[in-house]
């Protein structure tokens, strides 16, 4: 009845388990990382719909650990909460040894206060690459450039387009997401003319990058574009960003933080020309994009401009806003106009993107992003590693090795304390057996050495120990011609000597091995504590080379440099307890022994000792022929 019933539970089970686990995109793959992207308040705070949008997913060890994966990325897929749909991706970089990756997701509709999920799939080591950046960015992208070319070669440009700078990147220097290009005030970056990138009378366009501006007292130009006459120009005029179609100019606006990275954007939708920057707008101009179809020059005024003789500033006609209208003529090109700072992720677009998607872009790509939260890992079965697991993967390899050390110290004072309980228990119980027997002795102190059971029954006992070597002793010296009845009190501290090398021999075999618990109690917590510092400076250096800062990052993995500390306190703790039982038992030990040797002594003398020997035959002669009585004197 009991085996039917075990039965029939084990089945229940087996039918249970496969509603429980969660749907599996292929088996190929072996693991798998929740991403969710959250527009509600409590996440990105983004009210609006976004639309299709390239989402930055931004790996590094404090939220992966690099472990499962191929070193390239080539393994990674990207799949909807449906565990369907793939999502195209591109990786602009990935580096399994620092732990820093950037991957473009596309993620086709972005909704307004909720939360998506995306599932990252990765650990099969046959999967080939499909990293595909012109299927990311949809066909309204006519530029994007990551800077994450080879140095000393052109910007490439990740769209279908294929429009490459013209010269090459001036420097690169670490960006917002990977490198970045670095001007100096000398020649821009240059991007021929192309059908993509013209932009018709009244058409719309976007610009983005993300900008670091090391000098601000000049006016420099970031973005600059002639066609016969008509201009747009983007920039920073004393630290305050602009705008400037055809001499129009906006408002002065707060001035650019010098020397921090910050997200500028700049739309046109046929009407007004706006201006944002960390993805809010900041000012904007009514007017329309002229024609223009030339060369971009980024970082710069266009080579061999020439400006018109400046005239008057004009008075604003009837009903035009006076605080977006400046002169009409422009400035000399100048040295002074060329970029001081750096330029990261520069996308242009033949269309007006919206105010969410450029706010999406702003939260995802920045150092403090709060769209985009890292879930836990999960194994192919589907069955989560949960919490514990999240901690262990985002381990750093130099808490590992630390992890490692306490391990083997741990497997080493637990076989410690294993031997040393199992010992002093078999000394504690035979002794207790000897005693017993010990009491039934008597006079005859020599009755227990002769007896093959009680020497194999005491193997263990310490007390035992000392009574064999006293009785050596006294037959020893019977062998060799002594009277052992009658023993002088230097034979009794010989003996009593032997006793205490015995003791002393004993004391060392309870004391043996000690020393591995008090190095795991000094110890323990000081390896603990060293692996978590070196496990949080991984994580604060893998942080900051991957530029983000905010609290889901950096929190996994001091989370689990910590582990490294609570292993070692874990280590130390039971060493502690485990060696103050043993000094207890063994201080009980060594006084039974000291008794022991004690009672023994005295009871030899008694029996055995000097005091009990007869006059000699020529005292008692002596005694008589003097009339001496031979009573003992009382």
């Amino acid at each position: 009845m009991q085996q039917r019933l075990l039965i029939f539970l084990i089945s229940c089970l087996g039918a249970l388990l496969p509603t429980l686990a969660h749907a599996w995109w292929q088996d190929d793959w072996s693991y798998r990382k929740q991403i969710t992207i959250d527009t509600s308040p409590q996440g990105a705070a983004i009210d609006q719909r976004v639309g299709r949008v390239p989402l930055l997913v931004r790996l590094h060890t404090g939220n992966f650990s690099f472990q499962d994966v191929q070193e390239n990325g080539s393994d990674l897929r990207f799949v909807a909460a449906d565990d369907q749909t793939v999502l195209n991706h591109q990786i602009e970089s990935f580096d399994a040894l620092l732990g820093v990756a950037y991957i473009w997701v596309d993620v086709p509709a972005l909704e307004a206060g909720s939360s998506q999920d995306v599932w990252m799939y990765y650990g099969n080591p046959d999967a080939p690459a499909t990293s595909n950046g012109q299927a990311v960015f949809d066909a309204d992208y006519t530029l994007v450039y990551h800077f994450d070319q080879a140095p000393g070669a052109p910007a490439r440009d990740a769209t279908a387009y294929g429009n490459n700078s013209s010269n090459t990147v001036p420097q690169s220097v670490t960006g917002v997401i990977g490198q970045a290009a670095a001007f100096a005030g000398g020649e821009p970056l240059m991007v021929d003319a192309a059908p993509a990138l013209a932009t018709p009378a009244a058409g719309q366009f976007s610009f983005s990058a993300w900008v670091r501006a090391d000098q601000s007292a000049n006016e420099q130009l970031i973005y600059a574009r002639r066609d016969s006459g008509n201009s747009l120009l983007i920039g920073i005029n004393a630290g305050q960003p602009f705008v400037e179609v055809n001499g129009q100019r906006t408002a002065p606006a707060q001035p650019l933080a010098s020397g921090q990275w910050q997200h500028l954007a700049v739309t046109a939708d046929g009407q007004q020309v706006a201006l944002y920057v960390n993805g809010r707008q900041i000012s904007s101009l009514p007017v329309a994009l002229p024609p223009l179809a030339t060369a971009i020059a980024l970082g710069g005024d266009i080579p061999g401009y020439t400006p018109a003789a400046p005239v008057a500033e004009e008075t604003a006609s009837e009903g035009e806003d006076v605080a977006t209208t400046v002169a009409t003529s422009t400035p000399a090109a100048t040295p002074s106009r060329h970029f001081n700072g750096a330029m990261d992720e520069v996308r242009i677009s033949k269309q007006a993107r919206s105010a969410p998607l450029l706010m999406a872009d702003y939260q995802a790509q920045g150092s403090e992003s709060r769209l985009v939260v890292f879930g836990v890992d999960e194994e192919q079965s589907g069955f989560g590693f949960g919490a514990l697991g999240f901690l262990l993967s985002a381990v750093p390899i130099d808490a590992w090795v630390i992890i490692g050390v306490l391990v083997i110290m741990m497997i080493q004072t637990w076989f410690v304390m294993f031997r040393k309980f199992r010992y002093t228990r078999r000394v504690d119980e035979a002794n207790g057996r000897f005693r017993g027997e010990f009491a039934q002795v008597g006079t005859q102190l020599e009755k227990m050495a002769d007896s093959p059971e009680l020497e194999q029954e005491l193997e263990h006992s310490s007390l035992w120990q000392l009574y064999q070597v006293a009785v050596h002793e006294l037959r020893l010296r019977r062998a060799q011609g002594a009277d052992t009845s009658s023993i002088s009190s230097e034979t009794l501290e010989a003996i009593r000597a032997s006793m205490d090398a015995v003791r002393t021999q004993q004391n060392r075999e309870l004391s043996s091995r000690l020393g591995v618990l008090s190095n795991a109690i000094a110890g323990g917590p000081y390896i603990g504590l060293l692996g978590t510092v070196m496990g949080i400076m991984v994580v604060f250096l893998g942080t900051a080379m991957a530029g983000d800062v905010n609290i889901n990052a950096v929190a996994p993995g001091m989370a689990a440099a910590l582990l490294a500390t609570a292993m070692g306190l874990f280590v130390a703790i039971p060493a502690l307890f485990a060696y103050n039982r043993i000094n207890g038992r063994n201080r009980d030990i060594s006084s039974d022994m000291r008794v022991f040797l004690d009672e023994f002594v005295t009871r030899l003398a008694e029996i055995h000792g000097a005091g009990q020997r007869s006059p000699q035959p020529a005292q008692a002669g002596h005694a008589a022929r003097h009339g001496i009585s031979q009573s003992p004197v009382v």
